[in-house]
């Protein structure tokens, strides 16, 4: 792979990092207030001791009482391994720094010419450029011959078979 191909490899690399990244903090970031007079998002319930912000019981609730035995609890699923949120964006920034890392690498690996050397380099590019399209057309040119020929030769032969005739 060449020094251009892989250069925009990385780049891809580098573009998909970014976005995780930045999704990743988006999505784990906590809720902002935006004004006292909306309400807390983290706090429902911002007066727990005033009797109007309780919840009503459920009905029947007070005349069960004590006596009615809890339901049965459903078999808990093993716990999921809980992510680290605090060192998440901490390693996708990491390998986004080294994604950024190895790009420079890259970058410092090019072949450093100043325009003269550009330049030059392009004219020989072009002039090769003309030469393999010069002997491109002569081979065409043969080919477009070759195959007027097999036409003749064909349409003499179908001849000779719609005719009967034996061939000379």
């Amino acid at each position: 792979m060449d020094i251009i191909s892989q250069l925009q490899e990385q780049l891809n690399e580098m573009a998909m990092v970014a976005v995780n990244t930045f999704g990743t903090l988006q999505r784990d970031a906590p809720p902002v207030r935006l004004s006292n007079s909306y309400p807390d998002p983290l706090n429902p319930n911002p007066n727990p001791e005033d009797p109007a912000s309780q919840p009503p019981p459920a009905p029947g609730a007070a005349a069960a009482g004590a006596a009615a035995p809890p339901p049965p609890q459903p078999p808990q699923a093993p716990p999921q391994p809980a992510l680290d949120l605090a060192e998440q964006p901490k390693a996708m920034s990491h390998a986004l720094v080294l994604a950024a890392k190895k790009f420079d690498a890259l970058v410092a690996a090019l072949p450093l010419s100043s325009e003269e050397d550009q330049l030059k380099r392009i004219q020989e590019l072009q002039a090769e450029n003309e030469d393999v399209g010069l002997e491109l057309q002569k081979q065409l040119e043969a080919a477009e011959l070759e195959l007027q020929q097999v036409e003749v030769l064909f349409n003499e032969a179908t001849d000779n078979c719609i005719n009967m005739k034996k061939p000379d």
